[in-house]
């Protein structure tokens, strides 16, 4: 894995759109995961990834684009870039969340309350 940083990708559309997908396939997230994080619909992902469209800025999935890119820099620092600890604290219930992250990401749409806690890990 590497280093992803947000203040690298968001000045540019194109750039930020390709970091999210990037960190999408470090990740392991699927593309129906990532529409829910980012608010958007399946086939827009799809659209995302054959370069067809990209996030707009000002818009909220731009917003949620660069919570998500702040999480992947987050985990990369927490865990020196080690893509099994990374994959596997979004996986495994997290006892101040007391709920697993990835899960409160796609399902409750809390990524602040995920960020929050890396936050406080870190």
């Amino acid at each position: 894995m590497h280093l992803i940083k947000l203040s690298d990708v968001n000045h540019s559309e194109k750039t930020l759109t390709q970091a999210v997908l990037q960190i999408t396939q470090m990740l392991g997230v699927y593309h129906a995961e990532l529409a829910r994080i980012l608010h958007l619909k399946c086939s827009d992902i799809g659209e995302l990834s054959n370069a067809e469209t990209i996030v707009s800025k000002k818009t909220t999935p731009w917003i949620q684009a660069e919570k998500y890119i702040e999480l992947y820099e987050n985990l990369y620092n927490l865990f020196d870039g080690n893509e099994a600890l990374m994959n596997n604290w979004l996986r495994k219930k997290n006892k101040s969340l007391n709920a697993v992250p990835l899960y409160l990401m796609v399902d409750e749409l809390r990524i602040d309350d995920v960020l929050d806690a890396l936050n406080n890990s870190i």
